[in-house]
């Protein structure tokens, strides 16, 4: 559905997306999830055709983006974070507005204003103007703008942005419902907001990508490798490694971090038995100087904080 080879985008010398390549399936709900300025509103706007990339190449439905962009863009329904709204205009004068100019045939208008005020929730503040809209409700008006002309991909960043929980709720349900007939790219920051929403995410981190697995296959991994947090003194990385990984269990020992005259360490323990005391019998056993010692259980949140920390 979405095939993108070696995306990069230069600002000057500065570097946003670096490299990137996709390939998202028709009926998936993707997000693209990572820290502020990591790239993800780059990567979307090159997506949608917004956005030349400095090089690289993106094919919808097979069709280059650069050979036929106004052809991929009616394809696609784009919400930016800060959705383009009149708000001096009713919310239906907009939206009749919007599908006049997307090309809906004048017969067909009425009914897809009916359709995205229903599925967006906004039977109620159709005829009010926007201004006096909350953020709630000028954000489903935006999905609205989105859907009007039953675009097969939609393209949301950051949907969420600075609504109360109430409304974070409201439109992750709307978003559900869109991606049980559309494909669906959402950017966020929020990890909750990829877990509840997404069936599979794509992690970026100054501007690579640097996971792209299904939620299950997260899922399926949490809770079930126990990670004891390490650090010492007077130890080198390459010594504590060959000691440490000799104990029946560890899977793997990562450095985590580097302050000066300590050594930062992370023992993943896979076989999800709680290794402490044999770790903490070889670590005695030796010169080093034990400063800290505690495990914790692999989360999504751990997942993302190791992704994305800045070596």
């Amino acid at each position: 559905m979405i095939n993108a080879e070696g995306l990069t985008k230069f600002y000057g010398t500065q570097c946003a997306v670096d490299n990137i390549s996709l390939n998202i399936r028709r009926g998936e709900i993707v997000g693209l999830l990572g820290p502020n300025g990591a790239g993800k509103t780059t990567t979307l706007r090159m997506l949608t055709g917004f956005l030349m990339p400095s090089s690289g190449s993106i094919r919808i439905k097979d069709i280059d983006i650069d050979e036929n962009p106004l052809k991929v863009k009616g394809l696609i329904g784009y919400l930016p974070e800060s959705a383009p709204l009149y708000n001096e205009m009713l919310a239906y004068d907009y939206l009749k507005y919007v599908a006049e100019i997307r090309g809906i045939e004048k017969g067909h208008i009425e009914s897809r204003l009916k359709y995205v005020a229903d599925l967006c929730g906004i039977n109620e503040a159709m005829h009010k103007p926007i201004g006096t809209l909350s953020k709630g409700y000028k954000q489903r008006v935006g999905l609205a703008h989105a859907m009007i002309d039953d675009p097969e991909i939609l393209i949301l960043d950051e949907p969420t942005s600075g609504l109360d929980p109430n409304q974070i709720v409201e439109i992750r349900d709307i978003i559900r419902e869109i991606g049980k007939e559309k494909t669906v790219i959402l950017s966020t920051h929020i990890l909750s907001e990829a877990e509840a929403t997404c069936d599979r995410i794509i992690i970026i981190n100054r501007g690579r990508i640097v996971a792209d697995e299904g939620i299950d296959t997260i899922k399926g991994r949490m809770g079930k490798e126990l990670l004891v947090n390490v650090s010492l003194k007077n130890a080198l990385f390459e010594d504590v490694r060959e000691v440490l990984s000799a104990v029946s269990g560890v899977t793997g020992i990562t450095q985590n971090g580097v302050d000066p005259g300590i050594l930062k360490l992370v023992v993943h323990c896979g076989s999800g038995r709680d290794l402490r005391e044999e770790i903490y019998k070889e670590i005695k056993k030796q010169t080093w100087i034990l400063m800290e010692f505690y495990y914790e259980v692999e989360t999504l949140e751990k997942v993302f904080r190791d992704l994305t920390r800045e070596n």
